[in-house]
């Protein structure tokens, strides 16, 4: 019998997924003991140094203005706009995200909420490594040895297999969420505000399908 898996596929730097927490957090906590939670990270924006274009500043801030119009409780600190110099690249952060987990299989979901906070509640720039160096910190990693695996190959290719693997499940907007059943992939519908919906959608797909 294979135990079924929910893949939440998700970039540490998305603005969707940090409206997505809450409910998130309240779905993990509501999930079945025998379902194993698997993170994947989507790779939103490639490496560069280049600053954010105009147009894409303008967009990113769109979104967050919609999602403080649309999730209650979610809110931007907007001083990270005056005060840094935005740069699209996401992929530091992801590796950030699997260096943590290398050290402290626990400290995978810690260091995307560290982000997260750095990010929109602090301010700070995670496509800076000094910022993710400081995250590492935070939350207790050692941080020379964080910073060697930042760089290294061996998360370098775990990066590129995680984005190809959520390619594999037709995944191309974060946050989503799939369901691994009896070796099928189903998708579960995101909902922001009410964790419920989708666990009662993964309850239906699990009564539908039975175990093998």
């Amino acid at each position: 019998m294979s135990t079924p898996r929910i893949f939440y596929i998700h970039d540490p730097m998305c603005s969707w997924c940090y409206a997505f927490s809450q409910s998130w957090a309240a779905l993990r906590q509501a999930l079945p003991r025998d379902m194993e939670i698997v993170y994947l990270v989507g790779g939103l924006a490639p490496d560069t140094t280049e600053p954010m274009p105009p147009a894409t500043q303008k967009m990113v801030q769109q979104a967050w203005q919609r999602i403080e119009q649309t999730v209650p409780g979610v809110h931007f600190n907007w001083d990270f706009w005056s005060r840094n110099t935005p740069i699209r690249s996401t992929y530091p952060a992801c590796r950030a995200v699997l260096a943590a987990k290398k050290q402290r299989a626990e400290a995978e979901p810690e260091m995307i909420r560290a982000i997260q906070i750095a990010y929109y509640q602090q301010a700070k720039n995670p496509s800076l490594p000094e910022t993710l160096q400081a995250c590492a910190r935070e939350i207790g990693l050692d941080a020379e040895t964080f910073s060697e695996d930042l760089k290294s190959e061996a998360i370098e290719s775990e990066l590129q297999r995680q984005m190809q693997q959520a390619r594999n499940m037709e995944v191309y907007s974060y946050p989503s969420l799939r369901l691994v059943h009896n070796d099928t992939v189903f998708s579960v519908a995101i909902n922001y505000l009410d964790h419920r919906t989708m666990l009662n959608e993964i309850r239906a797909i699990e009564s539908v399908v039975p175990h093998t």
